[in-house]
């Protein structure tokens, strides 16, 4: 069967001139940068899963200030977590050193950061009252009656898969794109089922099954940096290109001085997964905490985002100290070739390199 026969449908139904999407990136992305791609012509993106319904609110407020144009709004809707006091004892206990290497305690306890948006009522109270134009899901789905809402709402929807079981899950809730999340992709794995086994299938891999399986406008994510990747993911079948570690080092993210001196660093060179971060596997470059996670005596990380409360908490100890290694850097395979430029110029970029690997794609096929 043929699928997806219109490479146009997806920019008609999100509002957007170009096939280019800024990725969420929760703790990175400001009202700024999601501006800044949207009124450029692509789709800006804002990830407030790790905010509560207030902050998430506040955000949507400042960039409508920004721009007139679409933007998405990511959340999570993984499983929430079920605490384990002892297990996670046992981890602070562990870490106890690092924190005394900085002149700090480990917490006293762990908590559960923020809220899944499966169970986030107030969240979804605030997107059916600010009607974002897009709402995109990342680790899972919410319910069907709150998908029905945000539809009734007149609000887009897209879900992310990394294989295609998950990948049929959001098809048949309804959604409007799948983004295609290959292994490339730095920050977290978006596998509905952290306990299943990963297929770990590459973005052009993805895509193209996505593409040949399911009539839902597909959106590759993971790996793509420049215009020949975006050219790549439109000529596997996608009808965008979902570019995250590439905005990284802009200007308008909200990054620290240690991450971005490392993604615009030879550190930007290897990438690894990790779960001691947060608690969920995690693509990052490698620095002193994934590396902490290696070693033989890592005891199990408490559950996500558990975990993320002892590590943002080291983070925060060692950079008092001027250490930045224990960051979430996170960053896909490609971040070698991230680019420190303001939003619109890098945007105004991807899209010359797009259109010239669209015209050498030409010349070959002459």
């Amino acid at each position: 069967m043929t699928h997806q026969t219109d490479n146009r449908a997806l920019l008609r139904v999100l509002g957007i001139e170009k096939p280019i999407i800024q990725a969420p990136m929760a703790g990175v992305s400001t009202p700024a940068l999601a501006a800044a791609v949207s009124n450029a012509g692509g789709l800006g993106s804002l990830g407030v899963g790790a905010m509560n319904a207030a902050a998430a609110r506040n955000v949507i407020e400042q960039t409508r200030a920004l721009t007139s144009k679409p933007f998405n709004i990511n959340v999570f809707c993984h499983r929430p977590a079920t605490a384990d006091a002892a297990l996670e004892r046992q981890w602070l206990n562990w870490l106890a050193p690092q924190f005394e290497q900085y002149g700090a305690t480990p917490p006293a306890a762990l908590s559960e950061i923020y809220t899944s948006f499966v169970v986030d009522d107030a969240m979804l109270e605030v997107f059916l009252e600010e009607k974002p134009a897009v709402v995109s899901f990342h680790f899972g789905l919410p319910s069907a009656e709150a998908l029905a809402k945000l539809r009734n709402a007149g609000i887009k929807l897209v879900g992310a898969a990394t294989n295609l079981q998950d990948a049929a899950q959001v098809v048949a809730a309804g959604v409007d794109a799948i983004v295609a999340q290959g292994i490339e992709a730095g920050g977290h794995r978006g596998v509905f089922d952290p306990e299943a086994t990963d297929d770990r299938l590459g973005t052009f891999a993805l895509t193209r099954l996505l593409v040949k399986e399911f009539d839902v406008p597909v959106i590759a994510s993971g790996g793509i940096m420049d215009g020949a990747g975006i050219a790549a993911a439109l000529a596997l079948g996608a009808q965008a290109a979902q570019l995250g570690t590439a905005f990284v080092a802009c200007p308008e993210t909200s990054i620290d001085d240690g991450y971005r001196r490392a993604i615009l660093s030879d550190a930007a060179r290897r990438t690894t997964f990790t779960a001691a971060i947060s608690g969920r596997v995690a693509r990052s470059m490698v620095n002193r905490f994934t590396e902490l996670g290696t070693r033989a005596d890592a005891p199990k990380s408490p559950a996500y985002p558990i975990a993320y409360d002892a590590g943002k908490a080291l983070h925060a100890a060692a950079k008092t100290q001027g250490e930045f290694g224990y960051g979430a850097q996170w960053a896909g395979q490609a971040a070698a070739l991230a680019r420190s430029l303001p939003a619109a110029e890098l945007f105004a970029q991807l899209e010359r390199e797009l259109q010239e690997s669209l015209a050498q794609l030409s010349q070959w096929a002459k």
